[in-house]
């Protein structure tokens, strides 16, 4: 039983739909953990009101929110500041605020970093890597790559001059490194498969058990590493595909766990317990 008192502090997070949101789950419990006089909440904010939600955090002098799905771009104009790299992503999904000043983050990147090291031993500095995909996942995934010190990364999309708009909005900060950009259907996409160190799903598809059939596993090689942005109770068919070819693979419930994290830490300065949020999100996807 959490006991709220009048120096309370109130954290939450922003969304259309949320009750479906597994952050209040972790954040409250990490809170606890620390010994925190908080609470963390679910806000049920619609696109209509997003102006007037951020206008109540000023006024009830909410700590700090994660943004999710519609959000995280259309929040950008309404804050005080925002972070560089959220800026260049094109979204925002951690509301700080400090004084009477809101400024925005994206740890989506952050706590993709952190799964690829804890979940499977991929450290980014001077890898090749390709994304599937070219949305706001991906754009997250990339510049978070970039910052990590990776050589190159190819970016594959159905729509291919999507994936161009992605390269052309984040190019200029990366001058020495390589983006590529390829259609389905282009032959660099399959002589790229084969020799990147990663290959990574930012796409949604799998979240109904769908496969990804344009990603031919038989042609990535021994010693590349898979992750599935997408997860679920049981392994994503990506996920399996990869292991059952001897691949070493993850799903994205540690990159949830790890922005989680990266949002606590902005928020208080402090980092939660370790392996806490990423614990309590597995029991809840085994229930």
């Amino acid at each position: 039983m959490i006991e709220l008192g009048g120096k309370s502090r109130v954290y939450g997070i922003f969304g259309d739909p949320v009750s479906h949101s597994l952050s209040p789950v972790m954040q409250n419990l990490a809170m606890k953990a620390a010994g925190l006089d908080t609470v963390y909440v679910p806000f049920h904010v619609t696109p209509q009101n997003l102006s007037s939600a951020v206008d109540g955090m000023r006024a009830l002098q909410i700590g700090g929110v994660n943004i999710t799905l519609p959000h995280k771009q259309h929040i950008l104009p309404l804050l005080d500041r925002v972070d560089e790299d959220a800026e260049l992503i094109g979204a925002v999904n951690t509301v700080v605020c400090r004084d009477t000043e809101l400024i925005g983050y994206n740890t989506d990147g952050l706590g993709f970093i952190r799964s690829l090291q804890e979940d499977v031993g991929f450290l980014p500095s001077n890898k090749s890597v390709l994304l599937l995909g070219a949305g706001g996942a991906c754009r997250a995934a990339a510049v978070a790559l970039l910052r990590s010190g990776v050589n190159d990364i190819s970016i594959v999309n159905r729509n291919k001059e999507r994936a161009e708009q992605l390269v052309k909005r984040i190019s200029s900060a990366f001058p020495d490194q390589s983006l590529k950009v390829y259609g389905l259907g282009d032959a660099g996409y399959v002589a790229d498969l084969q020799r990147v160190d990663l290959v990574v799903n930012t796409t949604s598809i799998g979240l109904k058990g769908e496969d990804i059939s344009f990603c031919p596993l038989s042609k990535i090689k021994a010693s590349a590493s898979i992750y599935d942005m997408v997860y679920s109770q049981v392994e994503t068919p990506f996920v399996h595909a990869a292991r059952s070819r001897g691949l070493v693979a993850a799903d994205g419930l540690g990159m949830l766990a790890g922005q989680g994290e990266e949002a606590f830490f902005l928020w208080f300065g402090i980092p939660p317990e370790k392996g806490l949020m990423k614990n309590c999100l597995q029991r809840i996807c085994t229930l």
